[in-house]
């Protein structure tokens, strides 16, 4: 909106780190918003939590025009939809519940090594590349950290770890059953995108749109939230 102030601002997304540069940036966002004009409410989401099948923990930050906070509009937070584990959407019921058809846009399959696809057979459903049920011969030579997420299969009884944009091999997340890494459609699903909601690009740039979205299931919550004080 130029030449005017919104009353309110779309919530940002930010992964916070302990990277001390991390924590100086998010620092800066806050004391910028609040320079020209905003009260803030930032506010660790954690996304299982929502009703999204998949651990992806957040911060977003709602702010309020200064003059419609001093008349005493505020954001409050919404409660979580599914506190309690028990009653979390797990990886296994978002991508079998329903099926995805063969055939479905951006379900592309990803083509593997030979090697990789042998490796990955000896990963247990949860583990990753570092399970010791890996032959010598097909274990990765890495030095130093090891990432967790690495070749990591899939739970299907626990929501899913973050659905990522970015990273190289090895971090494209995996099947917990089958051999292969994860369809774009079938992230897509685990970031509660429907089915009929189509991703244009390459398979790359498809991959980037789905792990840097935030959850339109868990999203919902919260703009609805944001709604009650426009009214």
């Amino acid at each position: 909106m130029i030449g005017e102030t919104p009353q309110k601002i779309v919530p940002i997304s930010i992964k916070i780190t302990c990277s001390h540069r991390r924590i100086d940036a998010f620092i800066q966002i806050l004391k910028s918003l609040a320079d020209v004009g905003y009260t803030l409410t930032p506010n660790f989401y954690k996304f299982e939590e929502y009703g999204v099948p998949q651990a992806r923990h957040r911060i977003l930050i709602v702010g309020i025009r200064n003059d419609l906070a001093s008349q005493g509009i505020k954001f409050h937070v919404p409660a979580p939809t599914t506190p309690n584990p028990d009653d979390y959407v797990t990886a296994g019921e978002a991508l079998t519940n329903p099926p995805i058809p063969a055939d479905t846009f951006n379900n592309e399959l990803t083509r593997h090594k030979a090697s990789t696809i042998k490796m990955l057979s000896y990963i247990p459903e949860g583990g990753n590349a570092w399970s010791h049920q890996i032959p010598e011969s097909l274990r990765l030579n890495v030095k130093g950290a090891r990432l967790s997420n690495i070749y990591k299969r899939l739970d299907r009884n626990k929501p899913s770890y973050t659905v990522t944009g970015s990273g190289g091999g090895g971090t494209h997340m995996y099947h917990w059953k089958e051999s292969r890494a994860l369809t774009n459609r079938e992230r897509a699903r685990l970031q509660t995108f429907p089915d009929n909601y189509h991703f244009i690009g390459g398979k790359e740039s498809v991959r980037k749109q789905t792990g840097m979205a935030i959850p339109p299931a868990g999203m919902r919550h919260i703009l609805m939230a944001a709604q009650n004080f426009c009214r």
